[in-house]
């Protein structure tokens, strides 16, 4: 901002927004890392296969466990801790007739006993029926007659 040696009276106001900018630009810097980190849930690999059919999807009713791959759990993608699974799945599954599902997706490198731990929880909460959750192997597409396969993409990831 240059001033002028004159004696013409004239007053200029400008606000420095230099340090708002710098603001604003460190906020924005961190939104973008951590939002993608708040809406993903939880990050587990699912092991692939072949000759899967989708699974229906009903976000009111269907209730997925999910184990990352630090055997850290999560229901409906939000964090619970291990004492917490049993009296949850209980308080959802003790009043249904029908639709005693729960889907179970855990990572492929996790230790087996975990999934079995999860599997005997859900059968002692009221579970009816556990349905694992695994990507179609890229590349590849059912073969069964009647399946409706799920499209394989890039990634895996349907």
């Amino acid at each position: 901002m240059a001033m002028s040696a004159g004696g013409g009276g004239n007053v200029k106001a400008e606000p420095n927004v230099t340090p708002m900018i710098d603001v604003m630009l460190v906020l924005l810097i961190i939104f973008m890392v951590v939002a993608p980190a708040l809406l993903a849930g939880f990050n587990a690999t699912p092991p692939q296969g072949q000759n899967l059919k989708a699974h229906p999807t009903n976000d009111e009713t269907d209730q997925t466990l999910g184990i990352d791959k630090d055997g850290k759990y999560y229901l409906n993608k939000q964090p619970i801790r291990y004492e917490d699974i049993q009296p949850r799945l209980t308080q959802i599954f003790q009043n249904r007739t029908e639709d005693r599902i729960l889907y179970v997706k855990a990572d492929k490198n996790l230790d087996y006993s975990k999934v079995l731990d999860a599997l005997d929880i859900a059968a002692k909460s009221g579970v009816a029926m556990t349905g694992m959750i695994s990507d179609q192997r890229p590349g590849t597409s059912s073969v069964v007659e009647g399946d409706n396969p799920t499209p394989a993409t890039p990634g895996g990831k349907p």
